[in-house]
This record gives C-alpha cells, structure tokens and sequence, in this order.
C-alpha cells in the first residue's frame, strides 16, 4: 500500500505535501475540506483524534505534525536530502522549522481564528490587528533568515536542496497575502518564494491544491 498523506488545501500540511511529491514516489494525496469542517469528523477523527492535517499514513502507522513528518520523510527519502547530513547544519534547519511551526505558524492562528483564542467577541477584532503587526516582523525575520541562506551560496534555504524550510516559506508568505501583507514588503523573500513556486514538483502541488500564490489585494 503506497504512502498517504491528508491534507487541506493551503495548510500547513503543504509543506510534506510538495516534499512527498518532490521524491516521484507513489503515493495517495487524500484531500480532507477544512471549509466543511471534515478534520473533525468522526471519519477523520479515527485517523487523527486531535482533528489535524497534514496526516502520514504508512501501512499501519500514523505520524501527525510537521516537524515529525519531515523527519520520518527524510530517513524513508534519504537521497532527496531534506535535511543536511551534517549534524550542525541538520540542527540550524530543525531549529528554524521548529520556530516556524510554533511561533510564526500560531501568530497566523490567531489572525484566522482569534475566537480560539478568546470568547469575548470584541477581543477579537483586536486581537487580529496586533497579531497581523507581529507577523508582519515574523517575516521579516524570516527574510533574514533566507538572505543569509542566500550570502552563503546557497539554493535553497537548508542548503543545496529543495526541503521544508523553502514549502513552509511559500506557505507562510502567502498566508500574510490573506490579511494585507503585501509580499513584495519582503523583496528577496517573495523571490525566493516565485522561485521555489516554479519547481515542477511544487508547481503540481499548487494546482493540485488549487491555491494561488498570493491573495494580497492593493487598498
């Protein structure tokens, strides 16, 4: 039985979706709609009960969460170097995937869904403008980050490889898109995104998933 990997359109669960698809191996793509609510349904709930994608099922294990995926994708896929074989540079792209994924993915989360945050209704308009402020730093930040990538000569920002730092990228630049970021705010940022973008295997990913690059709309 071939890999399957659950998965929301333009979530998070992007980032192993486009690795997966990256290593040309077979694998089932199992489309779960967020927008109807399907995470947390009884269905889904029996394969996650935390109601969460991405969901990597491996004949008869299940692994959730982005930071445990890519681990286990990169030892199954070895040859596509997900992550550097040097246990330094492993460590840098693990610790920038960890911030990632608890700190600029959860500051989205409270300006897509404050009322998880709160359930005082006039909180969260509030809430959603200073989170927007916070990430807009988080970004910039994160073209730090892929400048210095950048200053050392390398392709992509955990090296010499396509891997999850550059899908989480994507992801997370075009979320800011939903609430008015525009992302040319971070210039080389939305480049390297535009280019990673185009790689074929990414570029089936975004088709697939039917979600545009950005959805910033000028004021």
């Amino acid at each position: 039985m071939p890999l399957q990997l659950y998965f929301g359109p333009g979530a998070c669960s992007f980032v192993p979706h486009t690795l997966l698809e990256s290593t040309g191996a077979a694998y089932e793509p199992v489309l779960v709609k967020l927008h109807k609510q399907e995470n947390l349904g009884e269905a889904f709930k029996a394969i996650n009960p935390r109601g969460q994608v991405p969901v990597l099922v491996d004949g008869g294990t299940t692994i959730t969460q982005i930071v445990a995926i890519v681990s286990y994708l990169h030892d199954l896929f070895p040859e596509q170097h997900f992550l550097p074989s040097e246990p330094l540079a492993k460590a840098r792209v693990l610790e920038t995937l960890g911030w990632m994924n608890s700190t600029v993915h959860p500051t989205f989360g409270h300006m897509l869904l404050p009322h998880k945050f709160t359930d005082d209704a006039a909180l969260h308009e509030p809430l959603r403008r200073f989170n927007t402020a916070q990430y807009r730093e988080l970004l910039a930040e994160l073209q730090g980050i892929q400048q210095q990538a950048a200053a050392r000569g390398d392709a992509f920002m955990g090296g010499a490889h396509f891997g999850p730092l550059d899908a989480y990228t994507l992801t997370l630049l075009r979320w800011g898109t939903m609430f008015g970021i525009d992302p040319a705010d971070t210039p080389t940022l939305w480049a390297h995104v535009q280019k990673v973008a185009q790689l074929p295997a990414v570029a089936r990913v975004l088709e697939r998933e039917r979600v545009p690059l950005s959805l910033y709309k000028p004021a």
